[in-house]
């Protein structure tokens, strides 16, 4: 059922049966590494290339969350996923070695919102039974893709993020047994305040995570403290305190129940500069930290944005700005 502008409020409420994370060696480094269900310790994973071992990490992600379900990869229907490499080969790639439907998806890192939400659309609605909702990233190849090649070394600005190398998958159903459940997503609307600087993502996608959380809360009637946790995916340090301005300009005043993916996946010492980014970074976080923490009742009620930003290497360099992106789901824990 749609309400308001741009919210579906499922009739059926899919749940998450299943899911995994792999996160790289530096991710293990931080503050999570006891919620990652495997750390790498070869960010080549065994690979000759980076971009192979990108692919890898997203296959082997999707398998052993397919495993954690209880499930046979022939029980599968449908695979949404999504990465940041041109023309998502990561995704495509792995695709290949599942007979089942595929939709591949670029949303960049607000890819894990865009997967669960169309998955959870196509389950509720039960044009599916089992859906594999799934994204990835790789420091070495989105850096070397986006910005500068690895053997430069190039000095990193105050203002970057470091991607994420990692994946996660989520196995929607309502089938099985859980007690995390979709109850809506909102879908977002591609934002531009005119930021060029590929270099500054969180800055160019705050506004489109402003944008969709307030359009959540006008059309669900919601207001910030219904949720235990709204968690944005990945602003940043600078980007965060960039949305929360935003969205006290705008009449919200977020409190201590706010938190961002790119905030928490690294600790102090890691001289990340902004914390985290790329399309693993809420991938990992949310399918170990947060899905944890909705199992043992932490929290009840999450609010999750993952935001991206829309941009290629060839639009920075011909000047353009950086269109953002934010797509959101609620995850509610029932005990039913």
């Amino acid at each position: 059922m749609k309400v308001g502008n741009q919210t579906i409020v499922f009739k059926n409420k899919p749940k998450i049966i299943g899911s995994y994370s792999v996160a790289g060696e530096k991710e293990g480094y931080g503050n999570f590494k006891e919620y990652f269900d495997y750390v790498l310790k070869d960010d080549k994973f065994g690979e000759k290339t980076f971009e192979k071992a990108e692919r890898k990490i997203i296959e082997h992600t999707i398998f052993k969350a397919i495993d954690s379900a209880n499930l046979t990869v022939a029980d599968i229907d449908l695979l949404v996923s999504g990465d940041l490499l041109n023309q998502i080969i990561s995704s495509s790639f792995t695709a290949r070695h599942f007979d089942s439907t595929f939709i591949g998806l670029y949303g960049a890192c607000s890819t894990m919102a865009e997967s669960l939400a169309i998955g959870a659309c196509m389950v509720d609605a039960k044009h599916f039974i089992n859906v594999a909702c799934a994204t990835g990233s790789h420091f070495s190849t989105v850096e070397r893709q986006y910005r500068y090649p690895l053997e430069l070394g190039n000095q990193r600005p105050p203002v970057s993020q470091w991607t994420v190398t990692g994946a996660g998958c989520s196995i929607l159903s309502l089938k099985g047994k859980s007690n995390i459940r979709i109850s809506s997503a909102t879908f977002g609307k591609v934002t531009d305040y005119g930021i060029k600087d590929a270099n500054n993502m969180g800055a160019a996608m705050a506004p489109a995570a402003m944008r969709t959380i307030i359009t959540h809360f006008e059309d669900t009637k919601s207001k910030p403290e219904d949720f235990d946790l709204i968690l944005t995916g990945d602003l940043g340090k600078l980007g965060s305190e960039i949305f929360l301005d935003l969205m006290e300009h705008h009449g919200y005043k977020l409190g201590n129940n706010y938190n961002d993916c790119g905030q928490m996946i690294y600790n102090n010492n890691q001289k990340t500069f902004q914390g985290g980014s790329g399309a693993g970074c809420s991938a990992v976080v949310l399918n170990s930290y947060i899905f944890k923490k909705l199992q043992e009742g932490t929290f009840k009620k999450v609010l999750f944005a993952a935001t991206g930003a829309l941009l290629s290497p060839i639009s920075s360099q011909q000047g353009e700005s950086i269109p953002g992106i934010c797509h959101a789901i609620v995850l509610e824990r029932s005990d039913d």
